[in-house]
């Protein structure tokens, strides 16, 4: 997929009367973006049009109009669209309890590292993971992460031609069954692919 420029976000004014729909129009595509794991884990998969959105809300919220703040925010979201060799997510755990957020975060550390994604018939998959910074320490992990999931040139024919997409993850302290998604998550996600 091509990296957003300048020419692909409307200007404040222009997304001031777009916002509506256009964000009626992504919240409808993002659910074919999306699995839970284990009801406290959730990968949302990254493209050009859940970035576009996030950097439309971003220059919005911050009132962003002069061109290197444009560029800022294109510089720091453009590494989350896929590059047609992978697969890019945000992966969520998800416990609303504060205390229990604060415990499981605790024992949790490596999660990140642990999640696996597989062409049926090939390889799992273990994402290289939290590109942009470090988002652990030795006493917790965070609730966010960002995933990058590298593909061969097979496992990119397979997905592409209708293979299933498994998920899980591998982590002792996260019991999780793996998850064979969605005939919607598989074809939106097998779009994010280009055969060489």
């Amino acid at each position: 997929m091509r990296q957003l420029t300048r020419k692909d976000l409307w200007s404040l004014e222009e997304y001031a009367v777009r916002r509506n729909e256009f964000r009626t129009e992504v919240m409808k595509h993002k659910k074919h973006r999306q699995v839970v794991l284990g009801g406290h884990a959730r990968l949302y998969f990254e493209d050009e049009k859940t970035i576009r959105y996030q950097i439309q809300e971003m220059l919005r919220i911050e009132k962003v109009f002069e061109v290197e703040g444009i560029q800022d925010e294109l510089d720091a979201y453009n590494p989350l669209i896929p590059d047609g060799s992978n697969w890019k997510a945000t992966f969520m755990l998800e416990y609303e309890d504060a205390e229990e957020r604060r415990k499981k975060t605790g024992e949790l550390i490596g999660i990140e590292k642990a999640v696996w994604m597989q062409v049926r018939g090939h390889d799992k998959v273990f994402p290289v993971a939290d590109e942009d910074l470090e988002r652990e320490d030795q006493e917790k992990t965070s609730t966010v992460h960002f995933l990058r999931f590298e593909l061969t040139a097979d496992m990119i024919k397979a997905a592409r031609d209708g293979t299933d997409i498994i998920i899980g993850i591998a982590h002792d302290a996260f019991p999780c069954d793996e998850v064979t998604v969605s005939e919607d998550v598989r074809a939106s996600l097998a779009g994010d692919l280009v055969l060489n």
